[in-house]
């Protein structure tokens, strides 16, 4: 067992259409081009580097790769890989869009063996409800019992 709580020995991999890899493997994500992506982002607009880097190493992140290599797409699920998981981060590059990257991205995060038998997977979205829709998820049942304590500037203010 490594320091995450995963017992797996391998990374987990799915080899998705037109040669496309979905993988956990974090030594393969390109920290700056998650970074360019969510510092750029309305949810993290301005967010530092080390705090990308260090979101994605205590996290459940995927990386999604062409056929030659390049990382086109990203997402992050903070899990405690027994009860809940949070879905975040998630981008596809814009070169990459409406190509069903969404889809593959998806298909594999709820396939993964650490996030099976989750009493709760949560996750928040400005215009994606349809996607997600597709792989279970709803509005709260209860959003009266939901509660949160935000902090949207935050990185402004610390930069």
């Amino acid at each position: 067992m490594n320091d995450r709580g995963d017992t797996r020995s391998s990374p987990y991999e799915v080899h998705g259409e037109d040669g496309i890899l979905i993988s956990d493997d974090v030594s393969r994500i390109d920290v700056d081009v998650v970074h360019g992506f969510l510092s750029r982002a309305y949810w993290s607009a301005g967010i530092p580097r080390d705090l990308v880097e260090k979101a994605m190493r205590n996290s459940l992140a995927f990386g999604v790769y062409a056929r030659d290599g390049a990382q086109v797409a990203y997402a992050r699920v903070i899990t405690d890989r027994a009860t809940f998981a949070y879905l975040c981060d998630v981008y596809v590059d814009d070169a990459w869009q409406g190509k069903g990257l969404g889809k593959q991205l998806m298909t594999a995060i709820m396939a993964h063996p650490d996030l099976q038998g989750l009493r709760r997977f949560n996750l928040v979205t400005l215009d994606a409800h349809g996607l997600y829709a597709q792989y279970g998820f709803t509005p709260p049942r209860f959003p009266e019992r939901y509660m949160e304590k935000t902090d949207p500037d935050i990185y402004k203010r610390k930069a």
